[in-house]
């Protein structure tokens, strides 16, 4: 098992769970009612807590009312979470996550779930892979300088996640008044963190094929003793 490549896949799998929550709670808040369509925003208009006066937080949903959308959401957005932290490494891990995902986008969990619901599918599909691939693209004097990086880059990412989540639902950023400058904060808080969650990716891809080819090494070795 590529121990970086799962380490990498769960956390990103955790973040769309708790994603897919986050949109299905301020759906329930919404109450028993119809929604306006199958696009909504899961966060009203008018709550206090919130900077954004217009609501936001868009989310596409094919369950027609707001407190049934939120409780689906939000029951999925566990399931996601179990599965990315104990069953994403299984054979069929990132099959079932891909269809948990794809339920959680259809029923509320939030518009901006889908890329990091296949980024997550993606990366969990190479966590008992050989990395051929990779082991090509990636040149060996490369491999070597970038294969620590990758709990760094991906801590940071994690923590800009959950800033730009902050933004999204309460609509604060330091020192910034304008809705139109917090919302291109928000989404830029969050390219940020996508681009470095793929910088984890690909350090701890080289992670894992220096780890593989020390092993193949050390087995190596071993059969050549008398």
């Amino acid at each position: 098992m590529n121990h970086a490549t799962r380490v990498l896949a769960s956390t990103l799998g955790l973040l769309v769970g708790i994603g897919s929550i986050e949109h299905g709670l301020l759906e329930c808040l919404q109450g028993y009612r119809p929604t306006p369509g199958v696009i909504v925003d899961a966060l009203a208009a008018g709550y206090r807590w919130t900077a954004w006066k217009d609501g936001g937080e868009g989310a596409f949903t094919l369950i027609p009312n707001f407190l049934i959308t939120g409780l689906v959401a939000t029951l999925l957005g566990v399931l996601i979470i179990l599965w990315s932290l104990w069953r994403l490494h299984a054979r069929s891990g990132a099959a079932i996550f891909l269809i948990l995902g794809m339920a959680s986008f259809l029923t509320g969990g939030g518009v901006a779930q889908i890329a990091l619901i296949v980024f997550t599918w993606a990366v969990a599909t190479c966590i008992h892979g050989s990395l051929a691939f990779w082991r090509r693209a990636i040149p060996r004097r490369l491999r070597r300088v970038i294969a620590t990086f990758w709990p760094w880059t991906l801590g940071a990412s994690v923590l800009l996640f959950l800033a730009a989540l902050e933004i999204a639902v309460l609509g604060y950023a330091p020192g910034i008044r304008n809705e139109s400058e917090v919302l291109h904060i928000g989404w830029a808080v969050l390219a940020m963190a996508l681009a470095l969650y793929l910088v984890s990716v690909g350090s701890g891809l080289a992670r894992d094929i220096e780890a593989q080819s020390a092993s193949a090494g050390m087995k190596t070795s071993c059969s050549a003793d008398p």
